[in-house]
């Protein structure tokens, strides 16, 4: 059995050739003894091939050449742009970043097809780097057969091999039996819906890349005429940021595009996860507040929301991100004792903001939240926050990360969510022995998953840095392994 799209399609089709609808119509006569051969961009994707490439481009900051000529001159042109002078071990965008687009684009018929089948084969016009970790890992296709392309001395040339597409050694394990051909049509694919989240076989927790929006022709151009503007623009919001009260820039930035949503449900009476008590012997100390972590910038929109100045504390910060912050930012050493003090110091001084998850995460999940800030203070106020920007994201697990304030106020506009939860004691119940850290970390990120829809889980910042980059995210400049806490 194959599906292929009628547009790859030879006008000299066999007359036996059926349409995809009534290989859709009696999916359920399909077993686990059926081998299915599709087509991946025809079949199984509603839009063209020529979109991910130009997604590629741009993922690694090149120009795109776009161009009105055949598919298969600008295919080749597109592999020139987004390939040559590419490292082949560093390449990762067909893990980190093409599969959210992807899922995007997946049609659900076909999707159901090819769920029913018991041997699935993927074929692609496109570079087997671009597609083979998603089909894969995510869609549990057996064998992806797609464009190699050529390497030089480990570095790719932006050139693809010659040869055809090699099924063959998949047909020969079948050979002798009826193979049917379905053809996918435009009208298909125009009526075909749209893969839903919760359908799909695998969680996409963690992506990459800086764009948000699928590149179309159009939005290209708009892409590329926007970033002299953004970037101007980019520069008057920053300074504006750090130089003005937050009284006067709010509405600045505001008016140029950014949007804050504040929801405060502190002023209720303060509520814990078991009785409140005080501890005499203590030092006064400030307010903790515990966020989720979206972007670079949390810490600073949790201090627009109150209206008033925070210690931040990070997990990571580039030196031009410290420089550019217009608050007091400390970067954790991962080392539970000193940080603990650390703590400990800026508690003393003021309240003080954390984003326990130690890394973002752009997609509506939770990761594991560190219990070290519940012995910290037994004053915790969860934060939820949330944002959606309209071209580029703030974020990078591969790329430059003193870039990402640039990206993010370079939107032409983006909206920023903070919700304000009902406060947490913390302190008091661990040393009374009556709930550990990790319930204290764990009832926190569970109220902040509840205010903002999100799932939670036990992913941490060494399994997003693992996947997106194939690293641990760490720069280790000695041989000694950093614990994680």
């Amino acid at each position: 059995m194959s599906v292929s799209s009628s547009h790859h399609a030879s006008s000299s089709q066999s007359k036996n050739d059926k349409f995809f609808g009534s290989l859709y119509s009696h999916k359920s006569d399909l077993s686990n003894q059926t081998l299915i051969i599709f087509n991946f961009e025809g079949a199984l994707l509603k839009s063209s091939s020529f979109r991910r490439l130009v997604k590629v481009t741009c993922s690694l900051s090149s120009v795109p050449s776009y161009m009105l000529v055949s598919e298969e001159i600008g295919l080749k042109i597109m592999v020139m742009v987004c390939f040559f002078g590419l490292k082949k071990e560093s390449f990762r965008v067909g893990t980190a970043v093409l599969p959210k687009f992807f899922f995007e684009d997946v049609g659900l018929e076909a999707f159901e097809v090819l769920q029913r089948a018991g041997k699935k084969v993927g074929v692609s016009n496109l570079p087997r780097v671009m597609i083979e970790s998603f089909l894969k890992d995510y869609l549990e296709i057996d064998v992806v057969v797609g464009k190699e392309l050529k390497v030089f001395c480990g570095y790719f040339l932006g050139l693809m091999e010659e040869k055809e597409n090699n099924v063959l050694p998949v047909l020969e394990e079948h050979d002798g039996e009826d193979m049917d051909v379905y053809l996918v049509g435009n009208s298909d694919k125009r009526s075909s819906k749209k893969l839903p989240r919760d359908r799909y076989p695998k969680k996409l927790v963690f992506h990459d890349g800086r764009l948000a929006l699928k590149p179309n022709p159009l939005d290209t151009i708009a892409i590329l005429m926007w970033v002299p503007i953004g970037i101007a623009l980019s520069i008057f919001r920053i300074i504006v940021g750090i130089s003005l009260p937050y009284g006067v820039s709010l509405p600045i930035l505001c008016f140029s595009g950014l949007r804050l949503t504040v929801n405060d449900n502190t002023k209720r009476e303060s509520q814990s996860i078991n009785s409140h008590r005080s501890l005499p012997n203590d030092k006064p100390k400030g307010v903790l507040y515990v966020c989720n972590h979206r972007t670079l910038l949390d810490p600073l929109y949790v201090c627009f929301a109150l209206k008033k100045n925070l210690h931040a504390v990070t997990y990571s910060l580039s030196k031009m991100s410290e420089i550019l912050s217009p608050i007091k930012t400390v970067r954790l050493t991962r080392n539970r004792h000193q940080d603990a003090e650390m703590m400990e110091r800026l508690m003393n001084e003021g309240d003080v903001v954390v984003c326990p998850e130690g890394t973002t995460c752009r997609e509506p999940y939770l990761l594991r939240f560190s219990p070290l800030f519940s012995e910290i203070s037994d004053e915790i106020v969860p934060v939820a926050v949330d944002t959606h920007v309209t071209m580029f994201h703030g974020t990078t697990a591969g790329g430059l990360k003193c870039l990402d304030p640039l990206f993010f106020m370079m939107n032409p506009s983006a909206i920023y969510t903070v919700q304000l939860l009902d406060r947490v004691s913390g302190l008091s119940c661990c040393r009374d022995g009556c709930r550990s850290s990790i319930d204290v970390a764990n009832y926190v990120q569970g109220e902040v998953g509840r205010a903002l829809g999100f799932e939670c889980t036990k992913f941490t910042r060494r399994d997003k840095y693992f996947i997106l980059a194939g690293n641990e995210g760490i720069a280790c400049k000695s041989n000694q392994p950093l614990k994680f806490e």
